[in-house]
């Protein structure tokens, strides 16, 4: 009976699509002891150098969990601040090397007294407000770096606006939960695809408004 029930498991899977076996691996990712390690790497990582957005992670488990949703947000706030705080580390200390790199590569080469003269005035709206939207945040926290920026107010501001973000998340789905999950099961697929859209669509953004 069990072999019957194993193998009935084996076919309804690979009846899934590639998205849909992503989805469950992720969903069974929220069961085990090394999740909060995993969403808190990809947070700190997505902070300094990495493209993915911990949402990618943070919005699956969440549904998975409901309950630790608040905890979840809470693991993907510290590990983006101090992700923040080594992307803050490359733009100071590193800006001959790969801060300059960067800077050129995210097209500010030409714009860096532009930049200074914003953060001058703007920094703290500048930070807490890509903070919230799809701009890749490394973006934000190597450009804070390299320009000088308060480091005690860069931290507060991280705090806030990283904090913000992934708790708003975090209430959204502990009150809709079961919809989303619902759509997830469904659009998995579709949700990684704008997920995409969104970091791609951060990065050309971030290149002509920031």
């Amino acid at each position: 009976m069990k072999d019957a029930q194993s193998t009935l498991t084996a076919e309804l899977s690979e009846r899934r699509g590639p998205f849909q076996r992503l989805y469950d691996w992720t969903l069974s990712l929220a069961e085990s002891r090394h999740a909060p390690l995993a969403l808190g790497l990809v947070a700190f990582a997505e902070s300094s150098f990495f493209p993915i957005p911990p949402d990618a992670l943070l919005v699956p488990m969440s549904v998975a969990k409901p309950r630790q949703a608040w905890v979840f947000a809470l693991i993907c706030t510290i590990g983006s601040v101090l992700g923040a705080m080594l992307g803050y580390a490359i733009g100071a200390l590193l800006y001959e090397t790969v801060g300059q790199w960067l800077i050129h590569l995210y097209g500010y080469g030409s714009r860096v007294e532009e930049l200074r003269a914003l953060y001058s005035q703007w920094g703290w709206a500048v930070i807490l407000i890509k903070g919230l939207t799809p701009i890749p945040f490394k973006i934000v926290t190597i450009t804070s770096g390299l320009l000088g920026y308060n480091i005690p107010l860069f931290v507060v501001l991280c705090l806030l606006t990283r904090g913000a973000r992934f708790f708003i998340e975090a209430l959204l789905l502990t009150f809709y939960g079961e919809p989303i999950k619902r759509i997830l099961d469904q659009y998995f697929g579709l949700f990684l695809i704008l997920l995409l859209v969104a970091v791609v669509g951060g990065f050309w953004i971030a290149t002509r408004v920031l």
